[in-house]
């Protein structure tokens, strides 16, 4: 079960938009996400190289946690809203929960729900 002060690190690291930080600080070596119904991707390092991935195609965005962060024992739910600025020009607002499940301090299971129409860049 995390601690709330480990809960508050990840909610600030995610905010200052260093998500690939974050995966690598927060996340077990083996841990799994999974977008919606989407297949799992598993290991820390794949989703490190997503996130970098992303983040190479924005100018700039936004990482918002809208409170309050719920918590049940090893089980916590965030909800964020990201706003994206590509480098194309386009923008993009995306809303979701995420669901996850830890591990001591680290996040071991994450699944994000979200309408899949947001990720259409405008």
């Amino acid at each position: 079960m995390p601690s709330q002060e480990t809960l508050e690190r990840f909610v600030a690291r995610v905010e200052s938009n260093a998500h690939d930080k974050a995966v690598e600080e927060f996340y077990t070596e083996d841990s799994s996400m999974q977008e919606n119904l989407g297949p799992p991707r598993v290991g820390r390092d794949k989703h490190i190289a997503a996130e970098k991935q992303i983040l190479g195609m924005v100018k700039s965005m936004t990482s918002t946690c809208v409170r309050p962060v719920f918590t049940n024992g090893d089980h916590v739910v965030i909800r964020w809203i990201f706003n994206f600025e590509f480098l194309n020009g386009t923008a993009m607002r995306m809303e979701e929960l995420a669901y996850q499940r830890w591990e001591g301090e680290r996040i071991a299971e994450e699944t994000f729900f979200y309408d899949p129409a947001q990720r259409v860049p405008k």
